[in-house]
């Protein structure tokens, strides 16, 4: 699966999709400002080469859930009984909730290599081939 196994975050979210992701490798610096108001952090700091690279965003470096899968020796929450656990249900971005409630569930359906398949193509416009 090559480097993009770096985006398999364990909590369901794909990386590809992230827009720290996307505005750190298009080098977007319009992107970056933005996020910059929204994770009170510099530009400089938006910068990510997925969730399980070793040059993960600030806030997926300390993340819970990360540490979560780590403990429990386990890729993601899709191999966790206990999902939606009280981490996830209080993960700061409810929208991100909703996309592990969904994508989690799929994710232990279809197993890794397929899942990231999927996950390429629902965030991929069917039209241009640009990133959603």
């Amino acid at each position: 699966m090559d480097e993009r196994k770096n985006f398999a975050a364990p909590c369901g979210l794909y990386c590809g999709a992230c827009s720290i992701m996307v505005a750190h490798s298009e080098n977007n610096q319009k992107l970056k400002e933005k996020l910059t108001k929204v994770y009170g952090v510099a530009v400089d700091d938006i910068k990510c080469e997925g969730c399980l690279s070793d040059s993960p965003f600030f806030f997926c470096r300390v993340c819970s859930i990360k540490t979560c899968t780590r403990e429990k020796k386990i890729e993601g929450c899709f191999q966790c009984n206990d999902f939606p656990c009280k981490l996830v249900n209080e993960f700061p971005f409810p929208a991100a909730v909703e996309v592990m409630r969904r994508s989690v569930p799929a994710w232990k359906e279809l197993g890794t290599a397929r899942w990231m398949e999927e996950e390429e193509k629902r965030y991929t416009c069917p039209h241009c081939g640009g990133r959603l």
